[in-house]
């Protein structure tokens, strides 16, 4: 970890802090050295990295004969390609010389786990032993059938609150509903500008904003709604991500409002748990959110549609089980499970690091 929240110790796992530092360039410059040396200190058997930047450090541990795994949870170089504050020149030459030295390092390192099927059948051309960990929740947080006897007239939102992340749509969304159900936005602004226009809008009015909850929090946002929305804009990095929400909503029994990407409408439309819509048409979202209000039946039905798919196949215990796999490879002797240690600026379970 580099959160500057110092060293501890969370369910049996040690956490040890390298310390941030401000501003991007630093962190990836002196703050890569600092986990570095934290990461040789531990003298692990295997070490798990999740950040790009990180990537100069995985090098030098091969160097020194250690066994080094890299979690990618994005396209990077296709990433770099859609900034809008680079110019063409430099989006170009940015997402080159990180693919390159992307590849580089992924050829050298032991193993690649990857977010998603997209992202593995890209790394896996760099490196043959790669898997990809998708991002399912945990049944036993979800352990309740939900209760549509206490359902209030909303709908809700979990997430990071920005503008690829389709927050504007759903405020202007919120001034065009027929019905008089509320939208219940749990998450923070990435940029309080952002908030405080936002805030002035109309369909301000219908908005219960939370801001961050816990997990016990979001759980009970999620009893109280009727559906819940994923409608982020159709950029690059979402249009094959598997986000955690949108599995959690089904796991908690609600229908899926969901933007009309191929990868989700397979998913949503194909277990018949909830509707696509263009993430960028307010009037659409709208339709969708008095559909389920104006039709409980149907949205009771396409939750409990959710939360079966969510038992059979769109959770964490059958990624645990390829995880224990590849690392049984990686470690070819058996190393303990205690000897393994993920770096990152958030690094955690694999399945469990996503949006």
């Amino acid at each position: 970890m580099a959160d500057g929240l110092g060293d501890e110790q969370v369910d049996g796992v040690r956490i040890v802090d390298a310390g941030q530092l401000p501003g991007r360039l630093r962190r990836i410059v002196r703050t890569t050295r600092k986990v570095l040396h934290a990461a040789v200190a531990l003298d692990a058997d295997v070490y798990q990295l999740h950040d790009p930047e990180l990537l100069p450090a995985g090098l030098e541990l091969k160097r020194q004969g250690r066994r080094v795994v890299f979690d990618s949870h994005e396209d990077v170089p296709a990433q770099l390609l859609a900034k809008p504050y680079l110019g063409w020149l430099a989006r170009r030459f940015a997402s080159g010389v990180y693919g390159a030295y992307e590849r580089h390092a992924c050829r050298r390192f032991d193993g690649l786990l990857a977010a998603t099927p997209f992202i593995r059948l890209r790394l896996a051309q760099l490196q043959p032993h790669t898997v990809d960990i998708n991002n399912y929740p945990l049944l036993q947080e979800f352990d309740e059938e939900a209760d549509w006897s206490a359902k209030a007239l909303e709908v809700c939102y979990v997430g990071g609150l920005s503008e690829i992340r389709g927050t504007r749509e759903l405020v202007r969304a919120c001034d065009l509903l027929a019905t008089p159900v509320r939208l219940a936005l749990a998450g923070r602004f990435a940029e309080p500008a952002f908030e405080q226009e936002l805030m002035r809008q109309p369909g301000w009015a219908r908005i219960s904003a939370h801001g961050h909850l816990d997990r016990a929090g979001v759980r009970q946002v999620m009893r109280r709604a009727l559906a819940g929305l994923v409608t982020l804009h159709p950029v690059v990095n979402y249009l094959d991500a598997l986000p955690v929400k949108m599995f959690e909503y089904m796991a908690a029994g609600l229908p899926v409002i969901a933007s009309d990407f191929p990868l989700w409408r397979d998913i949503v439309e194909g277990n018949g748990c909830g509707v696509c819509v263009d993430p960028r048409d307010p009037a659409a979202i709208a339709a969708a959110i008095d559909r389920f209000c104006r039709h409980p039946d149907e949205a009771r039905r396409m939750g409990e549609n959710g939360r079966r798919a969510v038992k059979a196949r769109y959770n964490w215990r059958s990624e645990a089980d390829k995880l224990a796999a590849f690392y049984d490879a990686v470690l070819a002797r058996g190393a303990p499970a205690s000897q393994v240690h993920a770096f990152g600026a958030g690094a955690g379970p694999p399945g469990h690091a996503g949006p």
